[in-house]
């Protein structure tokens, strides 16, 4: 019995070393030309260029992240082609993700009129189980290059995120290395804090046949959406 106890107790603790990993598909959308694709280049290999080209249809890239000593999170970056905007395949790509960045140029405010166009149809296409909408982080891009008056104006920009569902903002710029990482730790601890809800009203629901009746009280959580 000595042996099977000490042999249980070693796979605990070799279970209990191990890290939790984490895998979350994000999106990163917006217009044509806001740097999509020069955002995830320098958050994933730490490089820039001035002359990528322009995305056909999707790309792909992995970030791991040492969220924690106990947690990695590997993030499944989607860089989904501004000529896209709205079409039917977004449905498809959209697919099983739970967070996006939303980019738009500082130096071209057409694509910051665009941002709200493309929230909508993130909205419309992608939920969360529970039926809320994932996380969306907003990037005010190439913020190196102009200073926009609308971003002069920090209340202005947080008004906009509420009553459009943002979680957060941020000036960025993908050639001086701005605000990249704190954007992603923004969207990936808002995605966490969605997924410990989750788990928690699922265990809310689960009835525990094995306890007494009297102690099984109603669930106030089933009615949360």
């Amino acid at each position: 019995m000595r042996s099977v106890r000490a042999a249980r107790a070693r796979a605990q603790r070799r279970m209990q070393s191990q890290p939790r990993e984490h895998l979350y598909k994000l999106l990163v959308i917006g217009d044509l030309g806001v740097g999509k694709t020069s955002i995830i280049k320098r958050y994933v290999h730490q490089n820039f260029s001035s002359h990528y080209r322009a995305t056909i249809g999707v790309d792909f890239a992995l970030k791991v992240l040492q969220w924690d000593p106990e947690t990695v999170v590997r993030l499944q970056l989607w860089d989904i082609a501004g000529q896209e905007r709205f079409g039917n395949m977004t449905r498809v790509y959209y697919r099983e993700a739970v967070g996006a960045f939303i980019v738009f140029d500082v130096t071209r405010p057409a694509t910051f009129e665009a941002v709200t166009k493309w929230k909508s149809d993130l909205d419309s296409k992608l939920t969360l189980p529970n039926g809320k909408p994932v996380s969306a982080v907003l990037l005010a891009n190439k913020c190196d290059q102009s200073k926009d008056v609308l971003l002069n104006n920090g209340l202005k920009m947080d008004q906009f995120c509420k009553e459009n569902g943002f979680v957060g903002w941020f000036e960025t710029s993908a050639k001086e290395n701005i605000n990249i990482d704190e954007a992603s730790r923004c969207l990936v601890k808002h995605i966490l804090a969605n997924e410990s809800d989750l788990t928690q009203s699922v265990e809310a629901d689960i009835v525990k046949p094995h306890l007494p009746s009297s102690k099984i009280s109603s669930c106030s959580s089933c009615s949360k959406s």
